[in-house]
């Protein structure tokens, strides 16, 4: 079975954490938030139907209760496109989803989760030694165009062998939805979850009710 920490892991938390990602409206953000969910994305990439501006970001953010996290998502962003944003808007942890390596992911100085793309035969233990400063790996499906929110699953199973000694806490991504995250967390006890599409009801329209049913989904789950 997936085992939620390292060894060295000073604690045992058994609470599965939720991450609403994708936010673009101040509606959804606290949907998401009175329902419980632990951290909200925001996307600052430009190609993403979900992308909100620096502007947007702001807005978003100002009004949100303490003990949410705002996690900011780039995709291989220039180095000033990051600065930039953590100096504008008041970010707790950045997300990288695309071919950063563990240098680029450091220098910002702010914790940090990396994206990785998971498709048959791909060494997942070799990916994730890369990023030992990490604060988590979130495991997301791979997709030929997208750098996610694509709403596709992935063999789950790839997951249950993984020996997590030493190595950064799980975020499981990729396609979950209601129906199908209490059998994900059921199945592999991963530290987090991470929703887009499967609480929308287009691109980065949220809906209240979808939130609501998949929190307690996770919840009943473990």
């Amino acid at each position: 079975m997936l085992r939620l920490f390292s060894v060295a892991t000073p604690m045992n938390i058994t609470r599965t954490r939720i991450k609403i990602c994708g936010i673009t409206r101040r509606e959804d953000a606290f949907a998401a938030v009175s329902c419980g969910v632990d951290a909200l994305g925001l996307v600052f990439y430009q190609p993403s139907p979900r992308y909100v501006s620096i502007d947007q970001a702001q807005n978003l953010v100002q009004h949100l209760p303490a003990f949410v996290s705002k996690v900011g998502l780039f995709v291989d962003a220039r180095v000033d496109e990051v600065t930039n944003a953590l100096a504008k808007v008041d970010l707790d942890y950045l997300q990288f989803h695309g071919n950063e390596d563990e240098s680029y992911c450091r220098q910002f100085s702010k914790p940090y989760i990396k994206a990785l793309r998971i498709k048959p035969g791909t060494d997942i233990a070799k990916l994730i030694s890369q990023y030992k400063n990490a604060a988590a790996i979130l495991i997301d499906a791979w997709h030929p165009d997208l750098a996610g929110g694509t709403g596709e699953t992935f063999d789950w199973s790839l997951l249950q062998d993984l020996d997590q000694d030493n190595m950064p806490a799980i975020i499981l991504a990729g396609g979950l939805d209601q129906d199908n995250v209490n059998e994900a967390v059921q199945l592999l006890k991963p530290y987090a979850v991470d929703v887009s599409s499967g609480v929308e009801e287009s691109p980065g329209i949220k809906v209240a009710e979808k939130i609501r049913n998949f929190v307690y989904e996770v919840n009943r789950g473990g």
